[in-house]
């Protein structure tokens, strides 16, 4: 994921050959070599995948244009692109609910030299016997703390191995916040930048313990048994964050990093993706947990998984196909590839190709080192967009009134509108 918010913008140059003209090169049989076209969900990374864009151009000669959504609005910009003559060759899906709906444009990578880099195959992902997308980056996200002003706090980062001892931290930081100079939490912010973080990834925690009960990897109805669980966290991050839980709905997802940067809080929740905003506080002072969620807190490890899967665009021209093949292997194996895409000072992505380096990421070093089972990423098999913009919405209206009509009204969003989405999309 990821997903700081920035205005849609086409951030790329349509990089030009020798002569000022379009770049082209022979590809055999006199025809022209293909472009790239890539939609990119990042856009964290924007800045890097603009600049590896021009470089693959200089060595190549290949046309590489990049545009980046804005955060929450990838689908929305796919179908409006998809739409247009010059449509992505490169684009992205979520996992199999995101394939739904575009396995139609996947080409078959089976085969493919960038499918024969990955190191599992389960980072395939299939429709059928048809590869139709590629997992490019492994992600982790937790509670990544500011250790220091733990310590300051009383306290040690190694000491918290359960939601009550979490509980018992935060509520204490919350009642000596004015003395110590700072908040347990940073601002559960609701903007659009921002409300992903609990409508989405928190919201994985509750999908993960009922799929592991029932001992399945998807449901079209929930039973919303660890809804309990997951009031109590939001409960936690709410009541005793850095702003008043009435605020949250306008609060932005920079708003909460500069928070943890300028150490106005211990914990983030967030992922492997912040690392190189979050390193600002020193290597040495960083931490990460889990989202201790009081279920099986003594195995309970760090969210691990992707819901990042390239796909190219089958109704793209064959040269433009080959192109955009081309270019993908060619991040993934290419020293200059390779360094953008995990360089920490970069894009800093774990990428699960061969050429993956040890990790310059710290975050994603501490989140290997954590020795419990990683809590897998269920959230690709949320139903919609809508299903998690209801759910945000009702999240948000709770947080400002704490009722339990208010609780009521998101339990009813997480349950019912689940089975509701499910149908709709079963339809």
């Amino acid at each position: 994921m990821n997903k700081k918010f920035i205005s849609l913008a086409l951030a790329a140059t349509m990089l030009a050959g020798c002569g000022g003209g379009a770049a082209s090169t022979s590809t055999g049989g006199g025809d022209t070599a293909g472009k790239v076209y890539y939609l990119n969900f990042k856009p964290e990374a924007d800045e890097y995948w603009q600049e590896l864009a021009k470089e693959y151009t200089a060595e190549t000669g290949v046309q590489v244009t990049v545009l980046t959504a804005a955060s929450g609005e990838y689908e929305k910009t796919l179908k409006s692109e998809m739409a247009k003559k010059d449509a992505p060759t490169l684009f992205q899906v979520n996992g199999p609910v995101g394939l739904a709906s575009w396995k139609d444009y996947c080409a078959d990578l089976s085969g493919s030299d960038i499918e024969g880099q990955l190191t599992n195959k389960a980072y395939e992902l299939r429709d059928g016997d048809k590869v139709a997308g590629i997992a490019y980056v492994t992600e982790a996200y937790g509670l990544i703390t500011n250790n220091k002003l733990l310590k300051e706090a009383g306290y040690d980062a190694s000491e918290i191995t359960s939601f009550a001892k979490l509980k018992e931290v935060a509520e204490d930081i919350t009642k000596r916040k004015d003395e110590l100079g700072f908040s347990a939490f940073t601002s559960a912010g609701m903007d659009g930048s921002s409300d992903w973080r609990f409508k989405t990834h928190l919201a994985n925690l509750p999908l993960y313990y009922e799929y592991q009960a029932d001992g399945v990897d998807n449901k079209d109805e929930l039973t919303g048994d660890y809804l309990d669980n997951y009031k109590a966290v939001w409960d936690l991050y709410i009541n005793n964050c850095t702003i008043d839980p009435s605020q949250l709905s306008t609060a932005t997802g920079d708003q909460s990093e500069a928070e943890f940067i300028d150490g106005k809080a211990v914990f983030f929740q967030n992922g492997t993706w912040e690392y190189d905003k979050v390193k600002a506080i020193g290597d040495e002072n960083l931490a990460y947990l889990p989202i201790y969620f009081g279920v099986d807190d003594e195995n309970q490890g760090i969210c691990m998984g992707t819901e990042n899967f390239w796909c190219v665009n089958g109704k793209a021209s064959e040269a433009d196909q080959k192109a955009t093949l081309d270019f993908m292997n060619w991040c993934v194996t290419s020293d200059k590839g390779v360094e953008y895409m995990t360089s920490g000072d970069k894009m800093g992505f774990n990428i699960p190709f061969k050429a993956n380096p040890e990790s310059k990421n710290t975050l994603f070093n501490l989140a290997n080192a954590n020795t419990a089972t990683p809590v897998s990423w269920n959230f690709t098999t949320m139903p919609s967009e809508d299903w998690k913009n209801v759910l945000g919405q009702a999240l948000t209206v709770y947080a400002a009134d704490q009722t339990d009509a208010n609780w009521a009204t998101v339990e009813k969003a997480f349950v019912d509108n689940w089975a509701a989405e499910k149908a709709l999309t079963a339809n």
